[in-house]
């Protein structure tokens, strides 16, 4: 009897340290990193201006992105004019990214390097949260105003075929329902166009 209870003892023991191990592992060796907020390759993105999730807002609902738009310029069949006013965009939201991005993770650094001097009081905490929150909220907007400006260069029938190409609304022209003539269904939904 003794026996069993000194192993009942022990699994719990054990399945109570595989609880606690559990835990801790989803922070497991982010104590390394430079910026404890930010990975390397998250710096990465944030200093050569791309795009961090901000905008997805905007592209998922429509709204094109510049970069993704040049990437698929032939496909999108853009004349010469959209092709330099979507480059401008697209440079000017990237200058901005990149300064604003600088911006963000210099206040991350400054809010990481606050907890690890320690004594961090409370306004001096407000303000170092504003900084970054302020830096990551302007840089978003330099994204998502990005992708509105997008839609005075292209026309409803690009935006459409965007979405299409990058996966976010269905192909009419490739998915033809079940028991519809084809030719009658490719005519009516511009297929041949």
């Amino acid at each position: 009897m003794r026996r069993y209870i000194i192993l009942a003892l022990a699994l719990a023991a054990v399945s109570h340290q595989s609880a606690a191990d559990e835990t801790q592992i989803p922070y497991a060796g982010l104590e390394t990193r430079e910026i404890a907020t930010l990975s390397e390759s998250d710096i990465a993105d944030l200093e050569a201006g791309r795009g961090w999730g901000f905008a997805l807002a905007a592209e998922l609902n429509g709204h094109p992105g510049p970069a993704h738009v040049l990437e698929l310029a032939e496909d999108l069949d853009l004349s010469a004019d959209q092709i330099a006013r979507m480059g401008l965009i697209f440079q000017e939201m990237q200058e901005e990214a990149v300064a604003l991005g600088t911006e963000f993770i210099a206040a991350e650094r400054a809010l990481n390097a606050a907890f690890t001097r320690g004594r961090l009081n409370a306004p001096e905490l407000v303000a170092l949260v504003n900084a970054a929150g302020n830096a990551r909220a302007n840089l978003r907007f330099v994204h998502l105003s990005s992708h509105l400006q997008t839609l005075d260069v292209l026309t409803i029938e690009q935006i459409d075929r965007y979405n299409i190409l990058r996966g976010y609304s269905d192909d009419p022209c490739a998915n033809i329902p079940e028991g519809h003539n084809e030719a009658m269904w490719r005519r009516h939904n511009g297929c041949d166009r």
